[in-house]
């Protein structure tokens, strides 16, 4: 099974495994249930059909462009790929991929219609996952205005970014939420998150950020700790902490948040999936999600 699917009408087959052959992916023809079964299993749809027939199947399924695979509807005649999903997010890419068999791209996203960068497309280049998921939208904008720098910063450091600044980091699928007692020794924190990640098979390598809340940005044990296991330390608001739900109790409601680490975890996480419920080591919390 590749990451890559093509889905087309039975009248369209013959196409449809010519371009599964070429690129390469799965191939499976049209069903009702077809997408939906797709949208679970794969990155990349290419549908060999009318773009209504695949926008009607797609619309109930589609929750988060950062989770939904990027779609691309080819015309029966392989003249053109349109990315109707998830042009950022592969499906331009894979639109270009097609035209090796002659099948012209149309791209509609405005900064490779005028040839601009994209957050997304850097982050790609640098092996980098975006961690403020939602600047993405007002830094993508601002591309088409004017020139955006790029600042590189080796750590360990520390950044202050208004929202329409995009966070990159490098690319790792989990997050570390991570709470402590006031005064917490680096020692302290490092342990606990090395026994939290041994407990779910996990190595420092893939986690993409530690996150705690911004009242613990001046404690120095958790900012050793972070920068000795070689990651970086996101620090998340009150008013984001106390919107996570599905969190257990905490004793962090005596300084007026829902939790620390589970909530942290969660807010900063791409699927929002909590894999490591807040497991407690001493005067040091830890959580999970992905």
């Amino acid at each position: 099974m590749t990451d890559t699917v093509v889905i087309a009408l039975n009248r369209f087959e013959d196409a449809a495994r010519r371009i599964a052959e070429a690129l390469p992916a799965d191939c499976m023809l049209y069903s009702p249930d077809a997408f939906e079964s797709a949208f679970g299993r794969y990155k990349r749809i290419v549908a060999v059909m009318s773009a209504g027939i695949a926008v009607r199947q797609i619309a109930p399924l589609i929750a988060d462009k950062w989770r939904d695979p990027a779609v691309v509807v080819v015309s029966p005649d392989l003249r053109y790929a349109v990315p109707i999903l998830g042009g950022h997010h592969g499906g331009n890419d894979l639109a270009r991929a097609l035209a090796e068999l002659g099948i012209e791209p149309v791209i509609t996203t405005a900064t490779e219609v005028f040839g601009r960068e994209s957050v997304e497309g850097i982050a790609e280049r640098a092996s980098c996952d975006i961690v403020n998921r939602n600047s993405t939208r007002m830094v993508n904008a601002a591309f088409l205005d004017a020139d955006i720098p790029l600042y590189a910063v080796t750590g360990p450091g520390i950044v202050v970014a208004a929202p329409g600044v995009s966070f990159l980091v490098r690319a790792g699928e989990y997050v570390v939420g991570v709470g402590c007692r006031k005064g917490a020794s680096a020692g302290a924190v490092t342990a606990a998150v090395q026994e939290a990640l041994r407990s779910i098979g996990i190595t420092p390598d893939e986690v993409l950020v530690y996150a705690t809340t911004v009242k613990k940005r001046n404690e120095a044990g958790l900012l050793k700790a972070v920068d000795d296991l070689g990651g970086n330390l996101v620090f998340v608001d009150d008013m984001t902490i106390n919107a996570e739900t599905g969190i257990g109790p905490s004793r962090a409601s005596l300084i007026g948040l829902a939790g620390v680490a589970e909530p942290c975890a969660l807010a900063v996480s791409k699927r929002r999936e909590l894999i490591l419920e807040k497991q407690i080591y001493g005067s040091v919390t830890v959580a999970v999600a992905r």
